[in-house]
């Protein structure tokens, strides 16, 4: 028998046909039962427009977001087959996953370098979706979804930071957890605090007021449980979502019409048929994301053979690594500790980035741009995106790669040096009354003076939206305000009233 003739007697068995019940024919109607009919391809729509194909359009980051959170999966749960989440069994079974457990180390390595491949593909995902407009109308609710999966996935992956239960965890953590202390009302350090140390925000997250086998049960749970169970369901809603509103990519017009600056809008409305023209998801977008899904498991696979998951000596409450810094992709927020007291830097300001974030559709009117990448109709909201990524990154920077010893700048070639003073002597504060008045000026200047140099913008945008669209821009921009009066003007504190841990 030929080998063409068994694979068609396969196909064709009744064994095959009671679980794969169409597609036995390359025909339209198989093409979209092939869809409808299959638990996981009918979260796609059965027909997308050809511009969606263009692996630069979305460079396959959301579809590859959910693949790593798949291998993730997998390889997690084989891992909890040999640990045991305790403070005397954790770090010694990381060890035997290294040296004892047949491909053990294999499988340590590429769950965690997939955690860190997910948290950029989530991020970049989300950088994608807001450069070609895919979040405005019917979208808005999708986005707001997205940035809820956002937050799930930093969670997701500072959870597990813990379980290896090395020094590399335990001090990471604590920097982390250190800011939940410093909550507003709910944290025993914090402003107005109404709560002790022994039931404070920090105090919930480790049931404990130092990170111990308390903290490591709980996020553990929270790693292998209740985070996964969150992610699953916010992630169905956002796949269903995307199936009931369909891609946003339209048809672009030909090459010489893009190089006569005609844009996508109007040559839609001289060519409607263009709008219409679909092709089917199988195998056109099935195709597509299974050979992306290869080539990063390829690469992580590879990646995982020639590089090692970090494991340092074991945890020790007593001995403090310095500098001790937190996961790389809360590090930005580290680094704004030096400028801004904990409440400020761990608990406000990333509160008002996923306020802004998911606030986002609802505050930007603009018409243009939907479905393509499109900087010329959209220079100010792209261009204070543009403004915020990058100072997310550059801190990030700053503080993985430039800080040493007591938190100090150290340039890569220049060697740590323990004992030097700290750059922090000789700072003081304004006056409070001084302080106010800047805070005052600040707020009222950047209200006012927007309005009534670009009046267009206050009048598409309306008062309400203005407010809110200038609170955000405001607070993004108080970042480096306060980063000159600190390193050029010597300057700590704008208002400072310690007696009820209230620092700006």
């Amino acid at each position: 028998m030929k080998l063409a003739d068994l694979a068609r007697a396969i196909r064709t068995s009744a064994v095959w046909k009671s679980v794969f019940r169409h597609g036995y024919q390359d025909t339209p109607r198989n093409r979209a039962l092939m869809v409808l009919s299959n638990v996981f391809l009918h979260l796609h729509p059965v027909k997308v427009r050809p511009a969606s194909l263009r692996f630069r359009y979305t460079w396959g980051l959301g579809g590859l977001s959910f693949y790593l959170f798949l291998l993730l999966t997998v390889s997690g749960v084989l891992l909890m087959f040999y640990y045991r989440p305790t403070v005397d069994h954790a770090y010694w079974d990381m060890k035997d996953l290294r040296f004892v457990v047949p491909f053990g180390s294999f499988l340590r390595n590429i769950h965690r370098w997939s955690a860190h491949v997910m948290v950029l593909f989530v991020m970049f995902h989300m950088i994608s979706v807001f450069y070609r407009s895919a979040y405005k109308a019917p979208r808005e609710y999708n986005w707001v979804v997205g940035v809820i999966l956002l937050l799930i996935t930093f969670l997701l992956s500072f959870t597990g930071y813990l379980l290896p239960w090395d020094q590399l965890a335990i001090w990471a953590v604590t920097v982390g957890t250190n800011m939940a202390a410093n909550t507003p009302l709910l944290g025993a350090e914090g402003p107005f605090a109404i709560v002790t140390a022994d039931n404070d925000a920090r105090f919930i997250l480790l049931g404990s007021k130092i990170v111990g086998e308390a903290g490591l049960i709980r996020f553990y749970v929270l790693h292998c449980v209740l985070l996964p169970l969150f992610f699953i369901g916010f992630v169905s809603v956002h796949f269903w979502r995307v199936r009931k509103d369909e891609f946003s990519a339209v048809p672009l017009p030909p090459r010489e019409e893009r190089d006569r600056g005609v844009r996508p809008e109007e040559w839609l409305k001289a060519h409607p048929e263009a709008q219409a023209r679909k092709v089917f998801t199988w195998p056109n977008l099935v195709s597509r994301e299974f050979v992306a899904a290869l080539v990063v498991t390829a690469g992580l696979s590879i990646w995982s053979v020639i590089a090692h998951a970090p494991l340092e000596e074991l945890a020790n409450p007593n001995k403090t690594p310095n500098p001790s810094k937190a996961p790389w992709y809360f590090v930005g927020l580290q680094e704004l500790l030096v400028y801004f007291d904990p409440w400020i830097a761990g608990v406000v300001l990333p509160t008002m980035i996923l306020l802004g974030l998911a606030a986002l559709p609802y505050l930007d009117p603009n018409p243009r741009g939907i479905g393509y990448y499109n900087f010329r109709d959209r220079k100010f909201a792209s261009g204070i995106f543009t403004y915020g990524i990058a100072l997310w990154f550059i801190l990030i920077g700053i503080g993985y790669y430039l800080r040493g010893p007591g938190w100090e700048i150290y340039w890569p070639w220049e060697p740590w040096d323990h004992f030097r003073p700290a750059s922090s002597v000789g700072l003081s504060n304004l006056p409070n009354g001084l302080g106010i008045l800047f805070l005052l000026a600040y707020g009222a200047l950047g209200m006012l003076l927007p309005k009534l140099w670009f009046k267009n913008f206050y009048k598409q945008l309306g008062p309400l939206r203005y407010l809110l669209v200038m609170f955000f821009v405001l607070g993004m921009f108080f970042v480096p305000v306060k980063m000159i009066l600190r390193n050029v003007f010597r300057i700590k504190y704008i208002v400072s009233l310690p007696d009820f841990n209230l620092n700006i």
